[in-house]
């Protein structure tokens, strides 16, 4: 069962697609985060997802929100990926142990061996204020970020 609104999200520490540690405690009294994990990495909802993102960008930066993006790729796919798209927010892989993070999130199909698409909105105080998961063949709608966000 994936984490709900109201609970403290768990800490991780992933590595993003230039080899970079990402600590989420990193952000607490500094930033909201949105917490999106996906599928995989050149599938065609993931690319598109992720494109929408890229494209509005700023509705998370104005809104003082780091967009942190998961999925069980391993880094240097999504290397390729994050420049191919040229997406600039961080792309974190939590390949290895393979969906640790995923898992504790509540978000992990062990039967495709990959995260569903679920996303979580996490204040600066670090407690999960806006969730949605949906299937895999499912795209979510951007604007239901802005407004989770706009709530804070």
């Amino acid at each position: 069962m994936a984490i709900q609104a109201g609970e403290k999200a768990p800490d991780f520490e992933l590595k993003d697609n230039h080899g970079r540690s990402v600590r989420l405690s990193d952000f607490r009294g500094r930033k909201n985060v949105v917490l999106l994990f996906y599928p995989f990495a050149f599938t065609g909802v993931c690319t598109g997802e992720l494109r929408e993102l890229r494209d509005n960008l700023p509705q998370f930066s104005d809104r003082d929100t780091e967009l942190l993006a998961v999925s069980n790729d391993s880094i240097h796919t999504l290397r390729v990926f994050g420049e191919q798209e040229s997406l600039e927010y961080p792309l974190l892989s939590d390949f290895w142990p393979h969906g640790n993070v995923s898992r504790a999130y509540g978000v992990f199909d062990e039967g495709k061996g990959c995260a569903v698409r679920g996303t979580f909105v996490i204040d600066k105080e670090g407690v999960v204020r806006w969730t949605v998961v949906n299937g895999l063949p499912d795209a979510r709608e951007l604007n239901d970020y802005v407004k989770a966000l706009d709530s804070l």
